[in-house]
């Protein structure tokens, strides 16, 4: 008896400890990423964005950004902003339950709730229209915001998106942990941050593969946020529930009428791009797809002058995106970053972009 109490009791101290680790990580974690931007609240939700006004002479319309899995709005606003900086209006935002925005209390579960939060916002800054452009899984709440607000909706750019249903629906295995009640929460207070610091260098490596991780990206883009446990289970809950949303949602992407461009890489090791990507173009009627070879996931970084490109072709600019992507092509063509850590994910035996 006595050496089950022992055994309980190093259990009991192992998970104190790691619940103390957590806490003080969290807190340096936001001592070293204060807020960039200013707070409102939407519908209980307390959301931070950075907000840059119309200039005098813009020549192009508002835009919105919308981050993806993990990030917040450094991740896009960093590679993007200096290129657009007295062009347009513009708004970057933590998505609800990331960076420094909270999640609020019970709303915000899907990506059509996230669309409704940046309805919302826009109304707030008085933003009647703007060209939505979304990565990964902000591509889920940039179709979302096409569908359900097309008046507000002047053009869609999705980058390396995350939009349809996949063979299977699989995640990775820590997502569907951490949303289980009691254990998923048990689970983010415990092991999320010092599994996820060891882990984040290599993760990135392979986000970016086979291109090259930018230069302190990571502290840069303040990706350490999302280790936070509240942040962690916004990320996951986001991501365990995709499937089942655009199992619901793909079938109606036929009714996006906005003019749409679709950048997405063919060596992506994080999405189906030639499910999402593939799908999406094949769904919204006009859409283009930008394929461009040995791109990863990143065309934000990368190819940020294609993405403005895409801004621009949208606005209504002639633009000839296909070039764009060749001159893209000719600078990382030799890339091979993560070559033997970071292996290209097989498509599914199964039809592409089931609707």
């Amino acid at each position: 008896m006595n050496l089950i109490y022992a055994v309980l009791a190093f259990l009991m101290a192992v998970v104190f400890t790691l619940v103390g680790v957590t806490r003080v990580g969290a807190w340096l974690i936001e001592r070293g990423n204060p807020p960039v931007g200013e707070f409102v609240d939407i519908d209980g939700a307390r959301i931070h964005y950075v907000h840059i006004p119309a200039p005098a002479h813009a020549d192009l319309p508002p835009i919105i950004f919308i981050h993806g899995a993990s990030a917040n709005l450094k991740d896009q606003m960093l590679p993007l902003k200096p290129l657009l900086e007295g062009r347009a209006e513009m708004l970057f935002f933590d998505r609800p339950g990331f960076g420094w925005s909270g999640r609020g209390s019970g709303n915000n579960e899907n990506p059509s709730a996230q669309a409704n939060t940046i309805a919302a916002l826009m109304d707030r800054l008085g933003i009647k229209q703007a060209i939505i452009v979304g990565h990964s899984f902000g591509g889920a709440v940039t179709s979302a915001f096409g569908l359900e607000h097309p008046d507000k909706t002047l053009g869609l750019v999705f980058l390396s998106p995350a939009s349809h249903p996949w063979p299977g629906g699989a995640t990775s295995w820590y997502y569907d942990l951490t949303t289980i009640p009691v254990i998923g929460w048990l689970f983010s207070q415990t092991l999320t941050y010092p599994a996820g610091t060891l882990q984040m260098a290599n993760a990135t490596t392979c986000v970016f593969s086979p291109n090259k991780v930018p230069d302190n990206y990571i502290a840069g883009a303040s990706i350490p946020m999302v280790l936070r446990p509240s942040a962690f289970r916004a990320n996951a809950t986001d991501v365990a529930g995709l499937y089942s949303y655009a199992l619901d949602a793909a079938p109606h992407y036929h009714e996006i009428k906005a003019p749409t461009v679709v950048i997405s890489g063919d060596r992506d090791k994080v999405v189906y791009a030639r499910i999402h990507s593939v799908g999406l173009v094949r769904d919204i009627a006009g859409a283009e797809l930008v394929w461009v070879h040995n791109l990863g996931h990143k065309p934000d970084w990368i190819a940020p002058d294609l993405v403005v490109g895409a801004i621009e072709k949208v606005a209504g600019r002639d633009v000839d995106l296909q070039a764009l992507a060749k001159a893209a092509e000719a600078r990382i063509a030799n890339d091979a970053y993560g070559t033997g850590r970071c292996a290209d994910i097989r498509l599914p035996e199964a039809e592409l972009a089931p609707t």
